[in-house]
This record gives structure tokens, C-alpha cells and sequence, in this order.
């Protein structure tokens, strides 16, 4: 098919397929991700509420996973509210504003995730091989000005990607197949040369990614190395307990992320960046209230505790 630029009329208006080839799953895929996004809410919720009204979970490991709660919730809402409502639409339209709005939020989102879970990594490395002046590397202060870095950090980061796509034109196929305005998703249906935007995103991947991965790495290669200097397989277990939901939560959302964004544009492949983009905006923040909290034993005696005095 022939490719004409729009009017500027027509490009300001973006046709969301979202899972519009599944007509008779519509219902169920609804009740699925409204309960997914609902769990993900209250679970997340009732971890905040929990650490805020208990004074012995204040300390700097609760005060990240508050931060990261926060995230999830937020990053949550961005796609799934949207998305669920497209459920009851028959054309889900959206603007050209719009759609770079909840591009760019997401973006923001996913970006002091990155930031946090590395903090979060050095944290852990911290309590693990330098325990006797953890209390004086991460106190409080330290912990609030690191989870501000994360936040303004991630705010800069993805404006240079939204800034460049806004001059971007669109092709006559304006239709975005996804589930939300994702960045590859739009590029898809680009006429402009995405050569310069592609250099940019594998610099600023370069330099937020790669490098946040190599500190994490760094962490755990010196927190596994002291864990198995430990003697007692009690102390082992008792140590590596303190890191492992945490890893498994970097495993989960840097494989997600990084195969989805990480790669040439020609690479692209619709059906499998729905199902990996839902790896890490469904299966990620539902899993933080479960393997962060509920698995935890201090966490779960807190959260009696706030019952019994409520």
C-alpha cells in the first residue's frame, strides 16, 4: 500500500487496537486486567499503609519498597485505566497530546524504577558486606536524597525521546497495535527517518540501562561472594533472604524491558511486545506485594499488628 503523509487533522488523532482481534475474550480480558489492575492497587496500598503506620518498618529497605509501591501504582494507572476503558468503547481514539502524554508518563515511570532498583541493589550490598556501617551509609538522609536523585533523574530522561517523536509525521496507517501509545509501537507507524531517534535511544540506554545493570551486578557479584564466605548455612539462607526478592524482581523487569527496547525497530514484533510489555506493566507490580511483603515475616507481623489496632 502506498504511504501519503496525513493532514495535520488526521495526525492528531491515533486509532488504540488494543486487543480488538479478540472480540469473543473481550469480557473475560476485561475482568482479567481490571482485577489484576485491582490487586495491584490494593496490595501495593496496603504496603504503604502498613510501613507508614508502623515506626520499626522505617527503616531504609521498607522506605525503598514504599518508593517502588508508589511507582507501580502510578505506572499501573497510567496504562491500565486508559486501556480498561477502551473495553466499553467501539473507536478507541486518542490525540496526538495524549498519546505522548501517557507515552512520556510511562516512560518517567519506568525510568526511576531503573534508578530505584539499583539504589535499592546497593542497599542491600551495604547490609550484606559492610553491615557494621550500614546504619551510617544509609541512614535516612542518605536514603531520602538517593530516592530524590531516582525521581528528578527520571523525570529528565525520557523528555528528549517525547520532544523528538512530537516532530515526528504519521503514515496513513495511524492505527497504534498495542494496548497503549508505546514508544516502538508509534515508531511503527512513523514516516520520519528514525535514525536519529534510534541513536538516542541507544545512548540514553547505554547510559541508564547498561550502566544501572553493571552497578547491579557489581552489588550482587560482592554480596554472592560474601554469602558464601559465611559459614553456618543458617547465616547463608539468613543473608541471602534479605536479597533475593529483590533479584528476582531485577531479573523479571530488566528481561522484560531490555527485550522489548533495547533492539533495533526492525526487529519489532507486535504480538510478542504486547506479551512482554505485559511482563512488566501486569506481572511485576502485582508480584511486589507478594514477593517484597507478604513473604516477609516482619512485614507480616506488622500487618497484624495494624489490624488488631484498627
Amino acid at each position: 500500500m502506498k504511504e501519503e503523509n496525513l493532514s495535520l487533522e488526521e495526525q492528531e488523532v491515533f486509532l488504540i487496537v488494543g486487543f480488538s482481534d479478540f472480540p469473543h475474550l473481550q469480557v473475560l480480558l476485561f475482568v482479567t486486567f481490571f482485577l489484576i489492575y485491582l490487586v495491584t492497587l490494593i496490595g501495593n496500598l496496603l504496603i504503604m499503609t502498613t510501613i507508614y503506620s508502623n515506626v520499626h518498618l522505617h527503616t531504609p529497605m521498607y522506605f525503598f519498597i514504599t518508593n517502588l509501591s508508589l511507582i507501580e501504582i502510578t505506572y499501573s494507572s497510567i496504562i491500565f485505566l486508559p486501556m480498561l476503558s477502551h473495553f466499553f468503547l467501539v473507536e478507541n481514539r486518542v490525540s496526538l497530546t495524549e498519546c505522548l502524554l501517557q507515552m512520556h508518563f510511562f516512560m518517567v515511570m519506568v525510568s526511576i524504577e531503573i534508578l530505584l532498583l539499583t539504589v535499592m541493589a546497593y542497599d542491600r550490598y551495604v547490609a550484606i558486606c559492610n553491615p557494621l556501617r550500614y546504619s551510617k551509609l544509609m541512614n535516612m538522609g542518605v536514603c531520602f536524597w538517593l530516592a530524590v536523585g531516582c525521581w528528578v533523574f527520571g523525570l529528565i530522561i525520557p523528555a528528549a525521546h517525547t520532544i523528538l517523536l512530537s516532530t515526528f509525521s504519521f503514515c496513513e496507517s495511524h492505527r497504534i497495535n498495542h494496548f497503549f501509545c508505546d514508544v516502538t509501537a508509534l515508531m511503527k507507524i512513523s514516516c520520519s527517518n528514525s535514525y536519529s531517534f534510534e541513536v538516542l535511544t541507544y545512548t540514553i540506554g547505554a547510559i541508564v540501562v547498561i550502566l544501572s545493570f553493571v552497578l547491579l551486578s557489581i552489588s550482587y557479584i560482592n554480596i554472592v561472594s560474601s554469602i558464601l564466605k559465611i559459614k553456618s548455612i543458617g547465616g547463608r539462607h539468613k543473608a541471602f533472604s534479605t536479597c533475593a526478592s529483590h533479584l528476582a524482581i531485577v531479573i523479571l523487569f530488566y528481561g522484560s524491558v531490555c527485550s522489548t527496547y533495547i533492539r533495533p525497530a526492525s526487529t519489532y514484533s507486535v504480538k510478542d511486545n504486547k506479551i512482554m510489555s505485559l511482563s512488566y506493566i501486569a506481572v511485576a507490580p502485582l508480584c511486589n506485594p507478594i514477593i517484597y511483603s507478604l513473604k516477609n515475616k516482619e512485614f507480616v507481623n506488622a500487618l497484624r499488628k495494624t489490624k488488631s489496632e484498627s
